[in-house]
C-alpha cells in the first residue's frame, strides 16, 4: 500500500487561492476515480474537485471555510501500489492533541485528521489571499473565522400543556381572574387546588414561582415567556463570505449616489399582457424584466458612458460596445449575478429564455465561471418585495446598477381627472467619480421614456 497526495489544482485565470466550502468525503471513506472530493470556491464560481485515483481517505487538508493555496495538499489517500508520496520526501506531521486541533481550526490553521477522525498534525497555513477582486463575487482578502464561546446552558422549561379540554373554562373567582389578567397568566394552564378544581390566589402564586424556576410544577411553564440563554457563532464562509467581501470592496472604493424616478408602467403592462396572450404559448411568457432590459440597451446607445468598468488603480474607464447585462439572482446560498451576454442582440423573448436558463443554473450550482463574470452593467430587482425605494450597491468595477421596485396601483391626476395607474420606481446607483448627476438623471429619464411609451421599444 502507498500514499497518494492530491494537491489543489491550478484552476486557471490567475487564481492563487480557493476556499473549501464543502467536503464530500471524510477520513476512512473508500473512493473511486472521478468521484467528487470537495467543492471549492474561487472568486467567480464553485468548482468540484474530483479524485484521479481509487483509494481510502486518510486525512483532509483543511476544514470547511478555510482557504488553500494552489499546490497545497488537498487530501491524502491510501492506494494500491507505491502511490506518489514517499516518506523521504515529506516528514510525517507532528501529532497534536484533539484540543489543539479544535483551537487551530478555529484560528484558521488547517489540521490533518486520520481515518478515525483524530488529528494527526498541522498541514500548514494557506497562502495569502489573492488580490484580484474584479469579478462578480469579488474578494478582499480578509477572512472571518467564528470563535466558539461557552454558552450558558438554558434552564429546563416544561412544555406548555393545557390542563383542561378545549372549550372547558377554568373555575376562578372574579378577583382571581382580574389578578391573572394583570399578571399576564392564562388560567387554562394553571392547576386549581380549590373545590372542584377552583383556582385560588395561592395557585397563581405557585404558578408564578414554578415559571420563574423554569418549569416542573403543576401545569408546567408557559414557554412563550421563557427566558432564553446561549448564543450561536455562525461562520461566514463560502458564497456568503464572497458576497460580504464584494459588498465591502464596492462601498470602500465607489462613492455611490442613487437617483430614484417614478415610471408609469400602465401601458407597458397592457402591452405585456397582450404579447403573452398572443405569443405566450409558442414563445414563452414575458415578465417585466426582458422589456426593461431592452429599454436599458436602447438608452445605453445615447449614454455609452454608463456601460463601462472603472479600473481605479490604473485610472482607466473602459466603455464597452456590447451590453453584457448582469442580472442579480437570489439563490439558496446567496446572491449571484449571472450575465446575459450581448443583450443588445436579443429580442424580449430571447432575453426571457436566457434569464430563466441562467437563473436555474445559478440556483442549482451549475453556472459556469464565464456565466458569472464579465458584466458591464447590472439590473437588480426584488420582484413583488421590491419596496418603494432602494439604494442598490454597484457591482464593482461597473459604474451603474439599475434597481427595480415593485409595481403599485394608485390614483393619479391625468387631464384634470383622477384615474388609477400602475407605477413603479427605478432606484439606480452610479459611480460619482465617472458619472455626473445630470448624465445619470438623463439616462434614467430615457429608460422611463421607453417604458411609458412601450411601442418605441420595437421601433428602430
Amino acid at each position: 500500500m502507498g500514499i497518494h497526495v492530491i494537491k489543489m489544482p491550478d484552476l486557471g485565470e490567475g487564481i492563487a487561492e480557493v476556499e473549501v466550502v464543502e467536503w464530500h468525503v471524510k477520513p476512512g471513506d473508500t473512493i473511486k476515480e472521478d468521484q467528487v472530493l470537495a467543492d471549492v470556491m474561487t472568486d467567480k464560481a464553485t468548482v468540484e474537485i474530483p479524485s484521479p485515483v481509487h483509494g481510502t481517505v486518510t486525512s483532509l487538508g483543511c476544514a470547511v471555510g478555510q482557504s488553500m493555496a494552489v499546490g497545497a495538499e488537498l487530501i491524502r489517500l491510501e492506494v494500491e501500489g507505491a502511490g506518489n508520496h514517499s516518506a523521504d520526501k515529506d516528514k510525517v506531521p507532528a501529532p497534536v492533541s484533539a484540543q489543539d486541533a479544535v483551537a487551530e481550526q478555529q484560528a484558521g490553521e488547517p489540521v490533518a485528521v486520520n481515518a478515525e477522525g483524530k488529528p494527526t498534525g498541522r498541514v500548514g497555513s494557506s497562502a495569502a489571499h489573492a488580490s484580484n477582486t474584479g469579478t462578480q463575487t469579488g474578494s478582499v482578502g480578509t477572512h472571518a473565522h467564528a470563535q466558539a464561546r461557552p454558552a450558558t446552558a438554558p434552564r429546563p422549561v416544561a412544555p406548555v400543556v393545557a390542563l383542561r379540554p378545549a372549550g372547558e373554562k377554568p373555575l376562578a373567582a372574579p378577583a382571581v381572574r382580574q389578578r391573572a389578567w394583570d399578571m399576564g397568566i392564562e388560567l387554562q394552564y394553571v392547576m386549581g387546588s380549590g373545590p372542584a378544581g377552583r383556582i385560588t390566589h395561592a395557585d397563581l402564586d405557585a404558578y408564578v414561582e414554578t415559571r420563574q424556576r423554569g418549569g416542573g410544577g403543576m401545569g408546567g411553564a408557559d414557554t412563550r415567556y421563557a427566558e432564553l440563554q446561549g448564543e450561536q457563532a455562525v461562520p461566514v464562509i463560502g458564497l456568503r463570505r464572497k458576497i460580504a467581501e464584494k459588498m465591502q470592496e464596492a462601498k470602500r472604493r465607489i462613492p455611490h449616489f442613487t437617483y430614484v424616478e417614478e415610471v408609469d408602467v400602465t401601458e407597458l403592462e397592457l402591452l405585456r399582457t397582450q404579447l403573452n396572450s398572443r405569443y405566450g404559448e409558442e414563445r414563452g411568457k414575458l415578465t417585466l424584466l426582458p422589456l426593461l432590459m431592452r429599454a436599458v440597451v436602447l438608452a445605453i446607445r445615447k449614454f455609452p458612458e454608463v456601460n463601462a468598468r472603472y479600473d481605479d488603480d490604473a485610472g482607466v474607464v473602459t466603455r464597452y460596445n456590447p451590453v453584457h447585462l448582469g442580472i442579480a439572482t437570489q439563490t439558496d446560498t446567496g446572491l449571484m449575478v449571472p450575465v446575459v451576454r450581448n443583450a443588445e442582440a436579443r429580442d424580449p423573448w430571447s432575453s426571457a429564455s436566457e434569464i430563466v436558463r441562467l437563473a436555474d443554473a445559478a440556483r442549482n450550482g451549475k453556472a459556469l465561471r464565464e456565466e458569472l463574470s464579465g458584466s458591464t452593467i447590472t439590473i437588480t430587482s426584488l420582484g413583488p418585495l421590491g419596496g418603494i425605494v432602494t439604494t442598490p450597491v454597484i457591482n464593482w468595477p461597473e459604474v451603474a446598477i439599475i434597481g427595480v421596485n415593485r409595481i403599485v396601483e394608485k390614483p393619479v391626476i391625468r387631464n384634470g381627472g383622477m384615474v388609477a395607474r400602475k407605477t413603479m420606481n427605478l432606484s439606480s446607483s452610479f459611480d460619482h467619480r465617472v458619472i455626473d448627476g445630470m448624465v445619470a438623471a438623463e439616462f434614467v429619464q430615457t429608460i422611463r421614456g421607453y417604458l411609458e411609451c412601450p411601442a418605441t421599444l420595437f421601433v428602430e
